[in-house]
């Protein structure tokens, strides 16, 4: 799917975005595309992003996207299959080319029956909801950055953004899985940060905070203060505000910013580290 072309910072670049059919990982790949770069999209299936009412299909995701005169394409598939991901390189290598940005954002507090863990809880979660978000939130990010770091390596050149969480940070309960996978994205973020430093690929992470995103308020009871629309810093992030960190990164203007965690949260959580 291909458009007339947009100039801008990230013009010529390659993006593909895990987990981009709906949410997080959309609001990212429209920004991505805005600023120039030629994106690809996914999601577990053709349906995923119907699964909260943001659109019918991926296809349509992409067809939104493509306003702003980036090609675009889809793959499908789970992250956590090594040969889904390695399906997905094939088919982005041969519709796009070699892939300069990637941002890692497929995951979430989601267990084996497709919500959230029910306990939730450090010594009560099941064995298969431990699995599942394993698989989805840091087996998947590993396999993906395997498949495709290794390329940006190998001609010294690329930029990861992996998305956490600030549940990362901080102790939490429940969604204890959740929040011990995301900490062990951080320290993976910083661990290929230190392999890949020599070859200059950029690896960072954005841990955003509570987000109005529409699974966010479709699983969880919300509090209606927090969800003013005002500059306010005592409210939940909209989804474009993550996405623009996302962008900073990605771009030259963080040319010289590797290693790091951005929380994006409002100052919600005032620590070091």
């Amino acid at each position: 799917m291909a458009g007339p072309g947009t100039t801008g910072p990230l013009t010529g670049k390659i993006a593909f975005v895990t987990g981009s059919g709906r949410g997080l990982g959309r609001a990212t790949a429209d920004k991505l595309a805005a600023l120039g770069a030629d994106v690809v999209i996914h999601d577990l299936d053709e349906a995923g992003p119907a699964k909260y009412g943001e659109a019918e299909s991926l296809q349509d995701v992409a067809r939104d996207i493509a306003r702003h005169g980036a090609r675009v394409t889809t793959v499908l598939g789970n992250i956590g299959d090594p040969a889904a991901v390695a399906e997905m390189s094939r088919r982005i290598v041969t519709e796009l080319g070699t892939v300069d940005i990637l941002v890692n954002c497929a995951g979430g507090d989601i267990g084996a029956e497709g919500g959230k863990p029910n306990p939730n809880s450090a010594l009560d979660v099941a064995l298969e909801d431990i699995q599942v978000e394993t698989n989805n939130n840091l087996i998947g990010t590993l396999l993906v950055s395997q498949t495709f770091v290794r390329p940006m390596r190998d001609r010294g050149s690329g930029s990861v953004i992996n998305i956490a969480s600030t549940a990362a940070h901080v102790g939490n309960t429940p969604e204890v899985i959740y929040s011990t996978l995301k900490a062990a994205v951080v320290h993976y973020t910083r661990c290929l940060a230190a392999e890949m430093r020599p070859y200059g690929v950029r690896v960072n992470a954005v841990s955003p905070g509570p987000t109005k995103t529409a699974r966010f308020q479709a699983t969880r009871k919300t509090d209606p203060e927090m969800m003013v629309t005002t500059d306010s810093l005592m409210r939940y992030a909209d989804p474009e505000e993550i996405a623009d960190a996302v962008a900073f990164l990605a771009g030259p203007q963080a040319k010289f910013i590797h290693g790091q965690v951005l929380r994006v949260d409002g100052g919600r959580t005032l620590f070091p580290g």
